[in-house]
């Protein structure tokens, strides 16, 4: 545990606003200290909050919040503003159950204005707080500045620019903190991170632009028009004007995101003077003052518990690999084959493995930054040019580019192959990167073919499959973590489309399993043999097209049907439902029922909890069973 004497007496960011410019360093050094020895218990993200460790307590030692809203965009690096914020008592339970979220979040806190964890939405926000502010919106208390803190990464999203436009267009006052640090969770990629290189370079520019605007103030006022377009003209023939300032923001910087006399010098002559919207470009550097965040190639963007003093995590040993390993080695092993697929990812080329088939392949990967719109019709695109892209995304990041997914890939019929990482429930991040929903806003569309894949050596055949497939678009689903240990095949094979198979024959009751739930059905079945109960489990391995003959198989031959997925109500179990009614199997008295994720939002908690409480383990697969059969109602009877 770290000495921290200055922290532990702050309750909340009013007791920043009485210190003394060194005490506030202090403050600073024991902060940073704390965020890391918290993480190291914990796990989770690391090298972003300790990037912003002076930042955050200048923002919080000049503005009045919560009154000042502030908004962390996606809030990776919140972690030094919930101890600072009245939660430091709690710290310690980050992304576990029932403790902290990882994210900002509304509900835990009113100095978390505006949840987040998807990127490129803060600004928005703030244009809205900002907005309500004017039209006279929560009077008590009345709202004050909205402050939203950006990452250079993401910038990289349309989001970002719709807002800044905006703004600059309705010119109220309000503040943007780019914070700058040549990182999102991978280094950047694109025109906007050579753009902010540049004006490092042209600093001393800045500096001189700085001095002729303070200048320009003090001179008489028939003069300044002359002196304006003086320093317009210097501005344009230098640097050719900044793209903030022609959005309408007025632009300071860059500044140095660590020096805190800087930051609070600057902040306090913003807050004291600005009214129009300001953009303050802050540098600051991702994993600053941990050693072995600064040294590692991602900063130290995601951990797991770790030796403080070495940085060694403290990772469980497996001896299956991680399906994300599993899909590049597929797709590495295919396009040594096929020179035609292409590989395309949004800023995240390691968490889908994505980095290993650059590697492979460099000239046939693409890292379009966070941009998932884009990134869709990109692969659209690709594939109206002859190609055979895979769009490597996480579920919850694929939904962010859901139009292009219906207009410029569904109507056309165009064949992307869609890889969505993370599906079902992910663990640690909570709701925000819960894979949910894929199944049904997929399978819902024309000409779509989608699979999940029910192992690891599933999956391989799945990257088979979409490899070979042309008709039109198709996707498969894969959890995170490790496989279940099954063994592996030597090449892919590509499946049948539209075709289950049959996993074990019993009787009476059936088991229709979509995805990773298979390794769960049959743990539950084991448990059931004890009782003399032996159901009968097919893997679906496809939602559409539906394996009709397998599924009339199933109805034909047994009392009960039972459907289960990692996905939410409109998915696959209803697209049976849909089968069943329109061939008239409930006439004649089928028991069916449908195991889907419940209809309320999870919380962050291991993934076996959180599928505890979505009662999709092996236990309540089997009390889902005796249910259907009768069994448990006649042992309430007895």
């Amino acid at each position: 545990m770290p000495k921290t004497p200055l922290l532990d007496t702050v309750r909340s960011p009013a007791d920043l606003r009485g210190m003394s410019d060194r005490a506030l360093h202090q403050l600073a050094d024991e902060l940073r200290a704390e965020t890391i020895a918290a993480v190291s218990e914990t796990g989770g993200h690391l090298g972003a909050g300790l990037g912003v460790v002076e930042l955050t307590v200048a923002l919080h030692a000049v503005f009045d919040t919560p009154r000042d809203r502030l908004i962390w965009d996606v809030s990776h690096q919140c972690y030094p503003h919930k101890i600072l914020t009245g939660r430091r008592d709690r710290i310690r339970t980050l992304r576990q159950k029932d403790g902290l979220s990882g994210f900002t979040k509304r509900s835990e806190s009113p100095y978390d204005p505006f949840g987040a964890a998807h990127s490129s939405t803060s600004i928005s926000a703030a244009l809205g707080f900002t907005m309500a502010r004017e039209l006279g919106g929560a009077p008590d208390p009345a709202l004050g500045d909205a402050i939203a803190v950006i990452g250079d990464g993401a910038l990289s999203a349309g989001m970002a620019y719709e807002a800044l436009n905006n703004a600059g267009h309705l010119g109220r006052r309000m503040f943007v903190i780019l914070n700058d640090n040549e990182m999102s969770i991978a280094p950047p990629t694109g025109a906007m991170s050579s753009y902010l290189s540049r004006l490092y370079a042209d600093k001393p520019v800045q500096d001189i632009k700085a001095a002729m605007k303070s200048a320009l103030s003090l001179m008489p006022g028939p003069v300044q028009e002359g002196a304006r377009r003086a320093k317009d003209l210097l501005k344009h023939a230098t640097v050719g004007g900044t793209l903030f300032e022609e959005l309408g923001f007025n632009y300071l910087g860059p500044i140095d995101g660590h020096d805190l006399e800087q930051l609070l010098w600057v902040l306090r002559t913003l807050r004291a003077r600005a009214d129009e919207p300001m953009l303050i470009h802050v540098l600051t550097k991702k994993g600053k003052g941990y050693a072995p965040a600064e040294d590692a190639a991602d900063r130290g963007h995601a951990r797991a518990k770790f030796d403080v003093v070495t940085g060694t995590q403290k990772k469980s040993a497996s001896n299956a690999p991680s399906y994300t390993k599993v899909f590049a080695n597929a797709l590495i092993d295919e396009a040594n084959r096929d020179d035609r697929i292409v590989a395309v990812t949004a800023a995240m080329p390691d968490g889908t493995g994505l980095d290993l088939f650059a590697k492979a392949h460099p000239k046939r990967m693409f890292d379009v930054a966070i941009a998932e719109q884009h990134g869709v019709t990109f692969c659209a695109g690709l594939a109206a040019g002859g190609m055979k892209p895979f769009c490597a995304l996480y579920s919850t990041f694929l939904q962010r580019g859901y139009d292009q997914v219906v207009h410029d890939v569904a109507i056309q019929r165009l064949p992307v192959r869609f890889a969505i990482d993370r599906a079902g429930l992910v663990g640690a991040d909570g709701a925000t990167h819960a894979g949910s929903y894929d199944i049904a806003y997929l399978a819902n569309l024309p000409g779509f073919t989608v699979m999940a894949a029910a192992d690891e050596a599933e999956l391989v055949h799945m990257v088979a499959t979409a490899a070979a497939h042309e008709d039109g678009p198709i996707a498969f689903r894969f959890p995170r973590g490790e496989g279940v240990g099954v063994e592996m095949p030597q090449q892919g094979e590509p499946l049948e489309i539209g075709k289950g198979r049959m996993i074990r024959e019993g009787s009476r009751v059936a088991i229709l399993s979509f995805g990773a739930r298979l390794a769960e059905v049959l743990r539950a079945c084991e448990s059931l043999g004890q009782k003399g109960i032996t159901p009968t489990v097919a893997d679906a391995r496809f939602a559409k097209p539906l394996d009709r003959e397998l599924i009339l198989r199933l109805v034909r031959e047994h009392e009960a049907l039972i459907t289960i997925e990692e996905g939410a109500v409109g998915g696959f179990g209803s697209h049976v439902a849909q089968l069943l009614a329109e061939e008239g199997v409930f006439d004649h008295g089928l028991r069916f029922r449908s195991m889907v994720l419940p209809d309320v939002f999870i919380d962050q908690a291991s993934p076996r909890e959180m599928y505890d409480t979505a009662a999709m383990n092996a236990p309540q697969i089997e009390a889902k069973v005796l249910d259907v059969m009768g069994v448990a109602r006649m042992d309430r009877r007895a």
